[in-house]
């Protein structure tokens, strides 16, 4: 009888799920092409290292095989071939930006001289700098103008105001009483801001869209330095006045002027890592480059000569030369692609290098558009970041771009 128990038990071992995996684990590889078989790869222990329990990489081959593609090269290709097909128009006019914040910014605090002593409504109902105030009392909040009746009708009739709050990625509400100051007015103890305005430089648009791409950098709050959750905006041309110098330790920048009553010559629909985008409802003009040109991905991009278009004075567009001192192949979106140098003479003359305002000036290099200005070295003025263009083309949602994503 134990003879008999042992056998059926050999015999019922391979039939066992964990054994049958086992024994079906091959001691070779065979790897196909599209045509042919390649030859047998080892799969030995002593070549592969596991991390966890199902994920391996080879440490080292014993046999060198042709592969035929994988997956990212197939997406590179496939975003290579959508950029070949897009044709953009370089930018370099200075623009005049204001964006109108959703809700508004909470951007500090101020002290209320009240019954009680110094207090801030705001702060005790752990309202902090940064926030975005959306609703009070169940009501949207679009300007700083929308707040101020909410405080008095429940200062009067001391009743708590619910604030909707955004924070981050985080809505929540909190409960705020207004307090009474020495003249009798009801105040919340917050600073806030509806709105923003700075001047930048136009990267490039598509004269079939006409959507485009300017600043190459999140537009922040100068108070909070978070980046600005914008409602909407608009963008109108500017003219610069004056170049203060920039120097080691001291970032230059653009005297610029514009007015909120100047014509629009388009919208801000979006504020990104990668800069501000929207529609234009007019044409540009006025650069040495009115014509649509292709573009590089950033694979092409060479270290070496380039050019730079922007204004130093007026509305005029002018070239500089600039030198690609390094540049990053990014496969995915990233900030600060490359790196760049002013060499150009006469900019370093007038500026000292990249200063503020500058940002988005379009970087032209084989007479393909490679990218855009965006940051500056604060002890080297002379040098300073680019981003690839791919990037901000993706952000704008240049048709080709999409469907070259889409394909990949």
């Amino acid at each position: 009888m134990a003879g008999i128990l042992f056998l059926i038990t050999v015999l019922a071992i391979p039939f066992i799920s964990p054994f049958n995996h086992y024994f079906s684990i091959p001691d070779q590889v065979m790897a196909h092409s599209a045509n042919n078989d390649i030859g047998p790869a080892d799969a030995s222990a002593e070549h592969v290292q596991a991390f966890g329990s199902s994920v391996f990489y080879a440490k080292q081959s014993k046999n060198r095989m042709p592969v035929q593609q994988t997956a990212t090269e197939a997406m590179t290709q496939a975003d290579q071939s959508a950029l070949e097909d897009v044709e953009i128009v370089p930018g370099g006019q200075s623009l005049g930006v204001q964006l109108n914040t959703l809700g508004v910014l909470v951007v500090g605090y101020h002290q209320i001289e009240g019954e009680n002593g110094k207090m801030s409504p705001g702060e005790e109902a752990d309202v902090q700098v940064g926030d975005m105030i959306l609703e009070i009392n169940g009501k949207d909040v679009e300007d700083m103008e929308d707040v101020k009746p909410f405080v008095q009708k429940a200062g009067k009739s001391d009743e708590e105001m619910a604030i909707t709050i955004k924070r981050d990625n985080k809505t929540f509400e909190t409960a705020m009483e207004p307090a009474k100051d020495a003249k009798d007015k009801y105040r919340i103890g917050l600073y806030i801001r509806d709105s923003a305005a700075g001047i930048g430089t136009m990267s490039f648009y598509d004269p079939a869209s006409k959507k485009y791409g300017a600043l190459g950098h999140v537009i922040s709050d100068m108070d909070t330095q978070k980046p600005i959750e914008i409602h909407n905006g608009t963008i109108v041309r500017s003219n610069v006045t004056a170049i203060d110098k920039g120097n080691s330790g001291t970032p230059g920048e653009k005297q610029a002027k514009f007015s909120n009553e100047d014509e629009k010559i388009g919208n801000i629909t979006k504020n990104t890592p990668f800069g501000v985008f929207g529609e234009l409802n007019k044409s540009l003009s006025n650069s040495p480059y009115d014509e649509p040109m292709p573009v590089a991905s950033p694979d092409d991009v060479e270290e070496g000569p380039a050019k730079i278009l922007t204004v130093l004075e007026g509305e005029e567009v002018q070239e500089f030369d600039v030198e690609v001192v390094s540049s990053v192949p990014q496969k995915y979106p990233a900030k600060k692609g490359m790196v760049i140098e002013i060499t150009d003479d006469e900019l370093l003359n007038e500026t000292g290098g990249i200063v503020q305002g500058m940002s988005g000036s379009p970087i032209i290099q084989n007479d393909k558009i490679i990218g855009a200005v965006t940051h500056v070295f604060v002890n080297d003025p002379t040098s300073g970041y680019g981003v690839h263009i791919e990037w901000m083309l993706q952000e704008a949602g240049i048709e080709g771009i999409q469907q070259g994503n889409q394909a990949a």
